[in-house]
């Protein structure tokens, strides 16, 4: 039987920081745990990455000299949306944090889906939302 499932699944996302290390830090704040890895070193990391979520996701950050040529500066591109369980206490604890909005709280249709954005203090844009298909996913996978 071939797979059909041609993306199988976010497996990282990726970040950019001019300091990784002031990063780091802030996202472990945010998250209440420390990256599990660190290239070259603590110190001086050029690369960083916690595992996060249910499914423990890698979240990575990488020093912005590494970014490809054409990205351009800025917030832009892709808005990787993850699942909150409360939004509004999500997103007062990321302007809080020191976020800046990006996207307002909006709810998206009569369905249960509500998103977000930031940029966080290193210029990427971090969405949320409440999907009721991901808690549906979710409760059959620990059921």
């Amino acid at each position: 039987m071939t797979n059909t499932n041609f993306l199988r699944g976010m497996a990282t996302v990726n970040f950019w920081a001019d300091d990784v290390a002031a990063a780091r830090d802030w996202y472990a704040k945010l998250f209440g745990v420390e990256a599990y890895f660190q290239m070259p070193n603590a110190q001086n990391p050029a690369y960083i990455e916690f595992r996060i979520g249910d499914y423990e996701h890698e979240f990575g950050i990488i020093d912005r000299k590494y970014a490809p040529g054409q990205m351009q500066a800025g917030p832009g591109g892709a808005i990787v949306l993850w699942q909150v369980d409360d939004i509004d206490a999500a997103f007062e604890r990321l302007i809080a944090a020191g976020a800046v909005e990006y996207d307002p709280i909006t709810k998206r249709g009569e369905t249960g889906f509500v998103t977000a954005s930031v940029i966080d203090p290193f210029g990427n844009v971090l969405g949320i939302m409440t999907n009721p298909h991901y808690t549906q996913i979710l409760s059959k996978l620990t059921a």
